[in-house]
């Protein structure tokens, strides 16, 4: 199979599909172990709607440079959202190993040529 080189609704559905996964983690902290209803429904519909975005993304994005960005992008806003929402608090190391993760994900878009095609 050959991709095509990612257009921006390529990028525009990872996107929908990274920030669908957010709201799903958020909401599953917010579930108690699925036994409130109305989040555990969101957490379904949440990671239903990120899986269906994120395979519509393959078809044009290779696998890994899509998965590298969902899970790359999806850690820094989970982190920023702990912190809003459940007042959840990183240490040192752990604010640089999700810095080390940007730079990661910023390495493959700007300089990988497997992110091309």
């Amino acid at each position: 199979m050959s991709l095509s080189s990612p257009t921006s609704s390529a990028y525009l559905t990872l996107a929908v599909a990274i920030v669908a996964e957010v709201i799903a983690t958020t909401a599953l902290k917010s579930s108690d172990g699925m036994t409130r209803v109305l989040p555990a429904l969101v957490v379904v519909l949440g990671y239903g709607l990120s899986f269906y975005c994120l395979s519509l993304t393959l078809r044009s994005m290779p696998t890994s440079v899509a998965y590298a960005i969902w899970s790359g992008v999806g850690i820094v806003l989970i982190t920023l959202a702990a912190w809003l929402i459940h007042h959840q608090r990183l240490d040192g190391p752990a604010v640089a190993g999700i810095a080390l993760i940007v730079a990661g994900v910023l390495v493959i878009n700007i300089f990988s040529s497997s992110a091309a095609h």
